[in-house]
């Protein structure tokens, strides 16, 4: 399993693509407050999101109240601002994926804190990011297939529905 960590979110529509790909891999979405978007039950109905009981969900009202619960976990920190690209890396089962926040990415403190830790999606140098949903899924995709995709079909139907 891999666990998906967004630091202060700020776009509904994001988290809601984010949520999905958590869902298709079984992947645990862990969200750090402030939210930029209601995920009240009412909320999450009113905008049809059918897949959200799939969705295994942690919110944490900062990233001390996460630190506090998970003190040591296995991390990766994606950022723009990255030495090294995330092919490079292993990703192993249980691992954290720590996403930073639309506007500004992740805090300054806690990409010097864990630099060694920190990961980029390799593009061009006058590009500015990658939308943070297509990031998510580029990397959780990355350390699922080094895993094996543990509980994923490996093989899809192939209807004429389709």
């Amino acid at each position: 399993m891999v666990n998906i960590v967004l630091v202060e979110p700020e776009i509904p529509q994001n988290c809601g693509n984010i949520a999905r790909t958590c869902a298709a891999t079984r992947c645990h979405l862990h969200l750090i407050e402030p939210l930029g978007f209601d995920i009240s039950e009412k909320a999450v109905r009113r905008a049809g999101l059918d897949y959200w009981p799939m969705v295994e969900l942690t919110v944490y009202k900062d990233l001390d109240d996460f630190f506090s619960q998970h003190p040591q976990p296995e991390l990766w920190l994606a950022t723009t601002k990255a030495p090294r690209d995330y092919s490079d890396v292993s990703f192993s089962d249980g691992c954290w994926l720590f996403f930073g926040k639309e506007t500004a990415g992740l805090p300054q403190w806690l990409r010097e804190k864990y630099r060694d830790r920190c990961i980029r999606i390799p593009m061009r140098e006058d590009a500015r990011s990658l939308n943070l949903s297509n990031s998510v899924a580029i990397l959780t995709y990355e350390a699922l297939k080094q895993q094996g995709f543990p509980g994923l079909s490996g093989t899809g139907s192939m209807s004429e529905a389709e």
